[in-house]
């Protein structure tokens, strides 16, 4: 996610704070959030796949079987 969005979302949370949303700003700060999050996810999931663990007798196994892909949404 580029550095604009994130700072959009901190600028809409500062203004919820202080101010109020408009119902349009509401609705913009709910899909970044939502884009924000499905970013997070998949970078988690990214990196989980990434990990190996080594076993007692030496032998080296994925944190998990690989499977379908979990859904982003």
């Amino acid at each position: 996610m580029k550095q604009e969005k994130i700072d959009r979302i901190n600028a809409l949370a500062r203004k919820s704070r202080t101010e109020g949303l408009t119902p349009e700003e509401k609705l913009e700060q709910q899909l970044l959030r939502q884009e924000y999050i499905s970013a997070f996810r998949a970078s988690m999931i990214q990196a989980l796949d990434q990990v190996e663990i080594l076993e007692e007798d030496g032998k080296v196994r994925p944190l998990r079987p690989k499977k379908a892909p979990l859904p982003l949404s």
